[in-house]
């Protein structure tokens, strides 16, 4: 099984002179799942090379099992220093694509041509989509094959007005994911804030923050596999 893994190029927060970027969480634990069950992994951003890693996804407080072994794992370190750009990835040679979160994506990804494409392609495909916390940024701008929002008429989540309201950054992010899915016709859930909660509408998937990383991966593990066998 081939999975592209995308994150963003993106590091500044808006114009607070902060840094943002990938949130170390949303890739590690998508990351470990893939190779874990034996997934061939691309790993790609707009710009390629290192993609930035939000500073405060290093907190103490944010660590997990998988951020551990990931700082820990000199391998997946270098993997994701030489991240290819996103106008060399090919919708046609992976079976699934995983969309990781951050901030950055707000900023890059949800405009980004080459992201635009490779959804559109995957969704044209039927193949599994998968996109975490603000990863699902990335669908801001996609169309389905009618023209149509390519969330119009799905349900799905991402991080919610009430977490963003919770990090400080409600006035500080270019638009809301939970506001501009509303907006495009999606059917958007949550559920609690900072628990993990995965929606699946075909082989669209969608997680709602960092506590969902491990649970969208493995969806999309279980679709791929799916569709695999048939």
């Amino acid at each position: 099984m081939n999975i592209l893994m995308i994150l963003t190029s993106h590091d500044r927060l808006g114009e607070t002179g902060q840094k943002t970027g990938f949130w170390l969480e949303e890739f590690a634990a998508p990351y470990y799942a893939f190779l874990d069950a034996g997934a061939q992994i691309t790993l790609a951003s707009p710009k390629g090379g290192q993609p930035p890693r939000d500073p405060r996804s290093d907190a103490p407080d944010a660590q997990t099992d998988a951020t551990r072994r990931f700082n820990s794992d000199p391998v997946a370190q270098q993997a994701l220093a030489g991240t290819i750009k996103l106008a060399q990835a090919k919708a046609s040679e992976f079976d699934a694509v995983f969309f990781c979160g951050g901030h950055g994506p707000l900023w890059d990804l949800a405009d980004n041509r080459d992201s635009i494409a490779l959804l559109e392609a995957f969704d044209r495909a039927g193949k599994p989509i998968g996109l975490v916390c603000h990863g699902p940024a990335a669908l801001r701008h996609a169309q389905g094959e009618d023209g149509a929002s390519l969330v119009e008429g799905r349900s799905v989540t991402g991080f919610s007005n009430s977490e963003e309201a919770a990090v400080g950054l409600t006035d500080v992010v270019p638009f809301s994911i939970e506001d501009e899915f509303r907006k495009l016709g999606g059917i958007y859930e949550k559920g609690p804030d900072w628990g993990s909660h995965v929606v699946i509408d075909g082989h669209l998937i969608t997680g709602q923050n960092p506590a969902s990383s491990e649970a969208s991966a493995k969806a999309l593990l279980r679709l791929a596999s799916e569709q695999a066998e048939n």
